[in-house]
């Protein structure tokens, strides 16, 4: 039975305010501990401060070591921050393809969105959002329309040497890599991950694939393709006002 906390854990169970300089101004802003961005009270901008890797993200002990709640809040934090560092790594990747980089972020969005009320793993869905479609760079469009199947696994070939460099746990690199490996193409039972950023990608496609004039249509639609209430909430109030 785990009886004690190791000294790792202790500013998550046991919050206190750091101070950072702003980068945008100077000013000292104060962020906790168990947080990783603030609003600086000078410029009011949102400042960041980089979340390391932890004891939390490799302990077997590290959910009943901080509980549930300090663990996905953690998770989620360290998310937000890694999130950044993807998106500067999609646009080197995309360089000047303009097209590709927004669609990305666009879908990033949606599953930030998505994930505020359905509770899906932000480390793995905030990844998958931001490199779901860098097959496409070698597929190339023909085989991006015709085979989602053919430029997800060239994307998840291209995702998994990113977040090696990037240090991902092995595991979650596979479960970002099965998500975009598949992302077009939906099976039976798939996870809530999977889930969240199959629709957050259908919010952004829908309106080049459904006749967005025939209401009555569109609401049956919505009701069948989308796996999440909540991607089926968004869609009708985007698509159906």
């Amino acid at each position: 039975m785990f009886l004690e906390y190791c000294p790792g854990s202790e500013k998550f169970r046991q919050p206190k305010p750091e101070e950072i300089n702003c980068p945008h101004c100077g000013e000292v802003v104060e962020i906790w501990s168990d947080e990783v961005f603030a609003s600086c009270p000078g410029c009011k901008n949102i400042v960041f401060r980089m979340q390391e890797a932890t004891c939390l993200e490799w302990c077997k002990y590290a959910r009943e070591c901080v509980g549930e709640k300090n663990y996905k809040k953690y998770m989620e934090n360290r998310a937000l921050t890694v999130k950044e560092r993807l998106l500067k790594e999609l646009e080197e990747y995309f360089g000047e393809d303009k097209k590709r980089i927004a669609h990305a972020k666009m879908v990033l969005d949606f599953a930030e969105e998505i994930l505020k009320i359905e509770k899906g793993d932000w480390h793995i869905v905030i990844p998958a959002a931001i490199l779901h479609d860098v097959g496409i760079k070698v597929a190339g469009e023909k085989y991006a329309a015709d085979s989602g199947d053919i430029q997800g696994k060239k994307g998840a070939e291209i995702a998994r040497k990113i977040l090696q460099k990037m240090g991902f746990k092995r595991e979650d690199i596979e479960q970002i890599c099965e998500i975009i490996a598949h992302h077009h193409s939906p099976r039976e039972e798939e996870g809530l991950n999977f889930r969240i950023l199959y629709d957050a990608d259908l919010l952004v496609n829908l309106k080049d694939e459904l006749n967005l004039d025939n209401k009555e249509k569109l609401k049956e639609k919505i009701e069948k393709i989308f796996l999440t209430p909540t991607g089926r909430v968004i869609a009708q109030r985007i698509y159906l006002r």
